[in-house]
């Protein structure tokens, strides 16, 4: 890759690093599940105008919203509120790639090398020791919630490599209309009608301008502008090549939520990311060159029977994160 691919790159890893520090400042404002309807009817409306639809099955289409971006925001979203640190969600919600992996395996019936199954389990030990050290401290609930964001990651990536989409960032732009209905009828339900109106009359005072940078960060930043140039460079390079920086993800996401927040990760936390991020990138260092997956004639109902490996589905932000089939159409968080 040339230098200035490379800085792209790494420049799109620290936008998705940062996206969960605007998540942070918009949730001391709305309600978590407010938020989520409210992320996605913003993108959702232009999208509808502007975007021609992905020519892929709806129900790839639908899955890919309900998984990506609704059951994924909704454990991260809960779990964030619920004082989950933001730099900690950003590493947690790495365990995408592994329920991956293991998704793709029993609903696919692609092949699990043995790197890739060495892989998983050194990256599934680091999320056991962040759970640990999480729940010494009593904050096991809100730990579960990311860990169930990432797996609803998973279910939006195994509907993506189903979909197949000519146009991924259409795919990714496509998704945002999927979520805001049922978000809102959630939110409706468990937050209810007077703490969403409270919501939203003082966002209008000067201390909710944060929360609106935020949601403007979360959709304009690092959504349209970081998923953007990730297509791009994922269109101009091998996956096995762009891949490996979303890795600097966490990484940024620690250190912004350091840098903000005051956020210090305990020894424990550290030792469970640092074997998270290894075992991802073990499973992603191919010795050999990649296969190369032939096109089905027909999307809606071939499988695909390519040797799976962690490279193939690294998590990118919404929209992808966050990060899909082969990461050419997602982003994290």
């Amino acid at each position: 890759m040339p230098v200035r691919h490379v800085l792209l790159a790494v420049f799109v890893a620290v936008v998705w690093g940062a996206n969960f520090i605007a998540i942070h400042e918009s949730l001391q404002q709305f309600p978590p599940l407010f938020l989520v309807a409210l992320r996605f009817g913003v993108l959702a409306i232009p999208t509808l105008a502007f975007v021609p639809r992905p020519r892929v099955p709806t129900r790839w289409l639908i899955g890919y919203g309900l998984g990506f971006g609704t059951l994924q925001f909704i454990g991260l979203y809960l779990g964030m509120a619920a004082g989950f640190p933001s730099g900690l969600a950003s590493l947690v919600l790495q365990s995408s790639a592994p329920f991956t992996v293991v998704l793709g395996a029993l609903l696919l019936r692609e092949r699990v090398s043995a790197r890739s199954a060495v892989g998983i389990a050194i990256a599934v030990a680091g999320l056991i020791l962040v759970g640990v050290a999480r729940g010494a401290t009593g904050s096991w609930w809100p730990f579960l919630l990311v860990v169930f964001g990432g797996f609803g990651w998973a279910l939006g990536n195994i509907s993506t490599r189903k979909a197949a989409a000519p146009n991924p960032l259409h795919l990714t732009l496509w998704m945002s209309v999927v979520p805001p209905l049922p978000m809102f009828a959630l939110s409706l339900v468990f937050e209810g009608p007077r703490r969403i109106a409270t919501s939203v009359a003082s966002s209008f005072e000067p201390a909710a301008v944060p929360a609106w940078v935020g949601l403007a960060y979360t959709v304009l930043i690092g959504t349209v502008a970081g998923s953007g140039v990730w297509v791009w460079l994922m269109s101009r390079h091998p996956a096995g090549h762009v891949a490996p920086f979303s890795l600097l993800v966490p990484v940024t996401g620690l250190s912004a939520a350091w840098l903000v927040l005051g956020e210090t990760p305990r020894p424990l936390e550290l030792l469970g990311g640092a074997a998270v991020i290894g075992g991802v990138l073990w499973a992603g260092l191919r010795r050999s060159p990649a296969v190369v997956a032939v096109p089905a004639a027909d999307h809606e109902d071939a499988d695909t029977a390519l040797p799976l490996s962690l490279s193939s589905v690294t998590p990118m932000v919404t929209t992808s994160c966050p990060g899909t089939q082969d990461l050419g159409d997602t982003s994290p968080a």
